[in-house]
């Protein structure tokens, strides 16, 4: 159970890691009578990896709670 508490920690690295690659910020900088400005670019494919490692981080974390949740109510019945 461990281990899965480890992977959905990486997941959700890997995932802040990937949405900050999605967004992308270019500066512009003034030119004559036109004034500067940053234009933000969101880059699909990483923004997907992003959420998708999110959601495999929530379920891991979901089956790790109901795995240690069913061990305790097995071993609390096991005793009675």
């Amino acid at each position: 159970m461990f281990g899965e508490v480890v992977v959905a920690a990486l997941c959700v690295a890997v995932a802040v890691a990937s949405w900050r690659n999605g967004v992308v910020t270019t500066s512009f900088a003034a030119a004559g009578d036109v004034p500067g400005f940053d234009a933000t670019r969101y880059v699909a494919p990483w923004l997907v990896l992003a959420a998708f490692l999110v959601v495999v981080a929530g379920v891991i974390v979901i089956d790790a709670a109901a795995r240690t949740i069913r061990a305790a109510t097995a071993r609390s019945s096991a005793r009675d």
